[in-house]
């Protein structure tokens, strides 16, 4: 995170404070029209304040994205007596400063697996301040490969989401402040991957610093499962 996200907030909040508390002291002084004046305005200084560092706070649930890096491991076990329900664990990938990443465990009934991600991407002018590209895991989904089954059941939803998002959503108001001053580049970017659920499969999922996600096999029932994805697609699209 970068430095600025706290001190502009803060000098904007000193300002705020210094107006309020002179103010204060016009309204002691007899001059209650001047001092309710520099009241407003402390108060409106320290409210942009506020809004300011609550955003960059909301900042840090997402992730920096300078170059392609490894995003989060998934793993599906099929669970015992069932045909197409599997036990599934993501595991992200460690964070900067060196703690494990989340870990998401659930059941999930389907064919293929899908996950999404949101991406931040900012005005070029904005990356010479240091703004890189970021992303943030949203969700998983399960599919059907039959259509019919697909309309009929519902899929496996799972929120992938940080359990603490912490500060207010930054992005309605980064939206409203580019239609004047262009900021971010794609603010509503995502993007989606989708691959076979295969009993003990591993894949690994790596991010490139356009925000594109690119999954890879990690072990021969993945590899298996792929490969007949593959050509059960292509049976599926070739014409009689």
């Amino acid at each position: 995170m970068h430095w600025w996200w706290w001190i502009i907030p803060g000098a904007v909040g000193v300002i705020g404070l210094a107006i309020a508390l002179s103010g204060v002291g016009w309204m002691f002084r007899g001059r209650p029209f001047k001092g309710g004046r520099g009241v407003a305005g402390g108060g409106l200084f320290l409210a942009v304040g506020g809004v300011a560092a609550l955003m960059g706070l909301n900042i840090q649930t997402y992730h920096r994205l300078t170059a392609e890096q490894h995003v989060a491991d998934i793993a599906f076990d099929q669970v015992e007596g069932t045909e197409n329900t599997y036990n599934v664990t993501i595991t992200e990938a460690p964070n900067p400063d060196g703690t494990p990443g989340a870990v998401h465990n659930f059941e999930a009934t389907g064919d293929d697996w899908m996950i999404s991600s949101r991406v931040l991407r900012w005005k070029p002018w904005a990356t010479v301040l240091g703004l890189d590209a970021q992303y943030r895991l949203d969700r998983f989904d399960s599919r059907y490969r039959d259509i019919d089954t697909a309309r009929t059941t519902p899929p496996s939803v799972e929120d992938l989401r940080p359990a603490r998002r912490t500060g207010i959503d930054f992005l309605p108001v980064v939206e409203t402040v580019s239609k004047y001053v262009p900021v971010v580049d794609t603010p509503e970017h995502g993007q989606a991957i989708y691959w076979p659920m295969a009993d003990g499969a591993r894949y690994r999922i790596d991010i490139t610093s356009q925000g594109q996600l690119i999954p890879d096999e990690a072990n021969r029932e993945a590899q298996e499962a792929v490969a007949t994805w593959g050509a059960t697609r292509t049976e599926r699209t070739t014409p009689e």
